[in-house]
């Protein structure tokens, strides 16, 4: 029994106690770790990271690397090898990026690594295939870091000082999407003040129109950046200026012939950043190889929002339009994918939808990789790209290709395993101002699909002027004249629902009931009269007409509407006529015999303040455009009631 006590009693402490314990969430930030194996100054690099949280339904996930060597060198191999130059203490850095996983990218505290002795000789071997490139360790995420790596080369037979300057934050999107945290630089570069702009004397304005290009870092065998080179510099800048809100701007100097350097700037993504994770947002740099003349390169590196780092990916860069100016605009999409299998994918089908409001007909594929041919109507045993449609989809199959899967065997760099898909498509000839999105179902040979994020394209509300002119006809009121124009204030050609607002100067001319009193009056000699006193109102009013509605398009030609309206009059003047009539006896059959009239003026500003519900109707072009329509309007109070006819054309 006493055992038995004992042990409820303890059973009940440990509930108490459990229940007593503050619930603490899991502020426990995942860590990666550098490990590392010198043998004098060649240096071998491993990463030591935190287990995995599988996203339940992606395919398997992974890691991907960003390695600094605090030398000015990089790599993205998981286990890179690296051979310093020169005895000291470097700092190295890690970048580790979760693919396909739940939780954040760990965080890695730099390293330093002493080098006191040069036993390995460095193996200096040209890596850059152009002059000017610009790449980066992951795509955006909002509240997380990143790197943008800026590699450079001295195309001259000479010695050159020259000038970068890196753009970014662009003006069409109200928050910042990056904040410059540092800037990492090995051979002396310079920062100048960002108004520091310094032009050469070289004026030669050859109207060339600034190249836009891609070349991520995590697709090392997308097409190259665009290398045309520019002459006028000026230009160039005030373009940038005008696109972008905030930029860096380095010199350097001293650069040898054929010599490659890197700059890393580190972009910190706001937490305001733009929270569309099928929007496209870029950053530029431009190159001056030499300051002593205009000539210079200009790279544009897109990049895709994204919430989670998943490989597979549809994005747009119709994320925001002017409804007004989209009419001849062509979208641009873009299908990455990865291969995360254990063998090599040979057909890749990519199950695109197409909104009713694009013209399928016009869509042509702008590039690719794995790169290939179109496919010619027939069988072919050659690799190419071959694209169907059905009602509501774009079907694009690589057929006869192969794309290393990342769980492949001696498949160590996973660049090599992704692949996209880039493609322009027009508005059709009749689309309306709606909201589409569309996905992509990925297929690697016969496996079961992957269906990637939704590609939004939005329209700004844009602003609809509109005037409006009318007549009110007041059935209750007598001699009544009315007429107002004013403005209306909506958004610019919506599809359906949309708020209007109104303002109207409204005039009135109107005459109130007519008063008749008759009386028996006797005066001072007893003799007894009828009196009549008759008197008559009139008034001038300038009114504001205030209405507020929801208005709803039935198709491009009827719109119906319902609201409120508030009316204030500016100004009512009032003209009181009294006329006093004496007469013997019966009216009808005796003469006047006194007879006197009166007139009273009055003028009263911003009074009468009137409420009242309002129901509407249009026919014409009812979303932009001349129409005219009529309204009801309700007033709570009586005689109020009236109906406008009215004409307006909307802007």
């Amino acid at each position: 029994m006493n055992q038995r006590f004992s042990f409820i009693c303890l059973f009940l402490i440990g509930v108490f106690g459990y229940a007593q314990k503050p619930n603490v969430n899991d502020t426990i930030t995942r860590v990666a770790n550098i490990k590392n194996t010198t043998n004098g100054n060649e240096v071998l690099f491993t990463p030591e990271t935190p287990p995995l949280n599988q996203i339940a339904g992606a395919p398997k996930a992974f890691y991907t690397h960003y390695w600094e060597f605090g030398d000015g060198n990089y790599s993205t191999e998981e286990n890179p090898k690296h051979t310093y130059k020169k005895t000291g203490e470097y700092e190295v850095k890690l970048w580790a990026t979760n693919n396909y996983d739940t939780g954040k990218p760990p965080t890695t505290r730099p390293k330093k690594i002493a080098i006191n002795e040069l036993t390995t000789e460095p193996n200096d071997i040209a890596s850059m295939d152009e002059d000017f490139i610009l790449k980066r360790n992951r795509e955006p995420v909002p509240d997380e870091d990143m790197v943008v790596i800026v590699s450079y080369k001295n195309p001259k037979d000479y010695v050159t000082n020259g000038k970068l300057y890196l753009f970014y934050n662009e003006h069409q999107y109200k928050a910042n999407n990056f904040e410059l945290t540092d800037t990492r630089t090995y051979y002396n570069e310079k920062n100048v003040s960002a108004d520091g702009f310094a032009f050469t004397n070289n004026m030669d304005d050859d109207g060339t129109y600034l190249a836009s290009s891609n070349n991520e870092f995590i697709e090392a065998r997308t097409f190259l950046q665009d290398s045309t080179e520019k002459t006028n510099l000026p230009l160039t800048i005030a373009d940038s200026k005008a696109f972008y809100k905030n930029w860096s701007l380095l010199e350097f100097s001293n650069m040898k012939p054929k010599e490659e350097r890197n700059i890393f700037f580190s972009l910190k993504t706001t937490p305001e950043m733009l929270k569309d994770t099928s929007a496209i947002i870029s950053v530029r740099g431009i190159y001056v190889p030499d300051a002593n003349y205009d000539n210079h390169k200009v790279k544009d590196m897109e990049m895709e929002i994204v919430t989670s780092h998943d490989p597979n990916k549809m994005s747009s860069n119709g994320t925001f339009m002017n409804y007004r100016l989209v009419r001849f605009k062509t979208l641009k999409y873009k299908i990455k994918f990865q291969n995360n299998g254990e063998g090599p994918a040979r057909t890749i089908r990519l199950e695109t939808d197409i909104p009713e409001m694009l013209d399928k007909s016009t869509l042509k594929v702008l590039d690719m990789y794995p790169k290939c041919d179109i496919c010619p109507k027939k069988e072919v045993l050659y690799s190419c790209l071959d694209t169907t449609f059905t009602d509501t989809q774009a079907i694009f199959t690589f057929k006869n290709i192969y794309l290393p899967g990342s769980e492949q065997k001696n498949v160590k760099e996973y660049d090599s395993t992704k692949g996209f898909l880039k493609y322009s498509i027009k508005f059709a000839k009749d689309f309306h101002k709606q909201k589409t999105k569309s996905s992509t179902a990925i297929i690697f040979d016969k496996n079961d699909p992957i269906i990637t994020n939704y590609s939004t394209t939005r329209f700004l509300p844009g602003i609809s002027i509109g005037a409006k002119v009318g007549v009110n006809s007041f059935s209750d009121l007598n001699n009544s004249e009315s007429y107002f124009f004013g403005a209306t204030l909506s958004p610019y050609k919506s599809y359906r629902w949309y708020w209007q607002v109104e303002l109207m100067n409204n005039f009135h001319n109107y005459d109130a009931n007519t008063d008749v009193r008759e009386e028996f009056i006797q005066d001072a000699q007893g003799f007894r009269f009828l009196q009549r006193t008759t008197t008559s109102n009139s008034f001038e009013n300038i009114d504001w007409d205030v209405p507020v509605l929801m208005r709803y398009n039935l198709n491009n030609y009827i719109g119906l509407g319902a609201g409120v309206q508030n009316t204030i009059s500016l100004s009512e003047k009032q003209e009181q006529s009294v006329l006093v009539e004496q007469f013997e006896g019966d009216v009808s059959t005796n003469p006047v015999i006194s007879s006197k009239e009166s007139t009273t003026n009055q003028s009263t500003p911003f009074t009468n303040l009137r409420t009242g519900l309002l129901f509407e109707a249009t026919a014409g072009f009812a979303r932009i455009g001349p129409s005219l329509g009529a309204r009801y309007i309700m007033n709570f109070e009586n005689d109020f009631n009236y109906w406008q006819f009215y004409a307006i054309w909307k802007f």
